[in-house]
């Protein structure tokens, strides 16, 4: 059975069921799965792009085979030492501006693998 054709959501003998597994919420192991397989390989890839963005530059790091609050600390850390903005998106740390070098140099000194990507 696909996804988008539905199924049931709800069962009076157990409560909520897990849209993925299909299992209820209570013995649901989608989470534990989803925790487990971090996004990433643990090398940290600095790339900049401007595509979709009005112009503006942003640096972006993919790679980081971290949970989401390591990663929302990270990126707090990158952004202050930076001066600048950003965020964090489906695993992905966006940092306003141009800063690939110094986000490299900064990544390595946390102990990371870091290298520079695309040009």
């Amino acid at each position: 059975m696909r996804k988008s054709e539905g199924g049931l959501v709800y069962s009076t003998e157990s409560g909520r069921m897990c849209p993925a597994c299909r299992q209820p919420l209570a013995g649901c192991a989608c989470a534990a799965r989803a925790a487990a397989a971090l996004k990433g390989d643990g090398v940290a890839r600095v790339s900049r792009e401007s595509k979709g963005r009005g112009g503006k530059t942003v640096t972006l790091v993919r790679g980081l085979a971290l949970d989401a609050e390591a990663l929302a600390a990270l990126g707090k850390k990158l952004r202050s030492a930076c001066g600048t903005g950003g965020t964090v998106k489906d695993g992905v740390l966006e940092i306003q501006g141009d800063h690939a070098e110094r986000v490299v140099e900064l990544l390595k000194a946390e102990g990371f693998v870091a290298k520079r990507a695309g040009g």
